[in-house]
């Protein structure tokens, strides 16, 4: 029932989940790519708790996308 009902719901919320978090980190620590949103204050007081996330964050902003790409594997009700 799982694979029928819940895995593409689940998937995706996954994929949100990331999308978000990715997101806050490029709003905290933007300026390591060159994107000051915010000053650097706020990021420094959370940086500790994000260290072992930073490498796969840049990895996964950084990386070359086409436009579109990010939900091509979706079914969307079919």
């Amino acid at each position: 029932m799982y694979g029928l009902a819940g895995y593409e719901i689940a998937h995706q919320a996954l994929e949100m989940r990331a999308s978000v978090e990715r997101m806050f980190m490029l709003a905290l620590f933007g300026d390591m790519l060159g994107v000051p949103i915010l000053p650097p204050y706020y990021g420094l007081r959370l940086l500790p708790f994000v260290v072992p996330q930073i490498a796969t964050w840049k990895r996964s902003v950084l990386r070359e996308r086409e436009l579109g790409s990010d939900h091509e594997h979706h079914l969307h009700g079919v």
